[in-house]
């Protein structure tokens, strides 16, 4: 997919994180063979403290469509997997996730992270493939954070 597939994709996922300001973790689930959406998702952590954005849109894309195949498919998230997320990233066999902002913007901003970044978890898990790509739109994005913590 192209920069501005990409670029077009984030701005969807950063529609939903505004759908809960005060957590802005949004996800979308892209099929990259027919350049659709076909799961969306956002936090939901007040509910479930393991119900981020990625887990939502993950869990929609199970119950629409069980028979998916994740080599198919992108997740865009407005920030950075957390280490959770980044497997349930691999169990589901997604296998690119392009986000906005960094862990390490979120640590710097005051947001509780774990601190292991998503690089490390791919490095270390030699039996998935997933390609990350970071900082599409990315000041969009860590201005939902800034936001959030003001």
């Amino acid at each position: 997919m192209s920069h501005s597939d990409h670029e077009h994709f984030m701005r969807r996922t950063i529609q939903l994180a505004q759908q809960v300001p005060q957590l802005p973790f949004g996800a979308v689930i892209v099929d990259r063979s027919r350049g659709q959406i076909v799961a969306e998702g956002w936090n939901r952590s007040e509910q479930n403290p393991t119900w981020h954005g990625e887990i939502d849109a993950i869990n929609r894309l199970v119950q629409s469509q069980p028979d998916f195949d994740g080599r198919n498919l992108t997740l865009y998230t407005t920030a950075e997997p957390c280490p959770m997320c980044q497997g349930a990233i691999f169990w589901t066999g997604i296998t690119t996730v392009v986000y906005g902002a960094s862990i390490r913007f979120l640590q710097r901003h005051g947001w509780r992270q774990i601190d292991i970044l998503a690089e490390e978890l791919v490095r270390r898990s030699p039996g998935w493939h997933c390609h990350l790509i970071g900082g599409i739109l990315e000041a969009d994005c860590q201005a939902l954070f800034t936001a959030a913590r003001q």
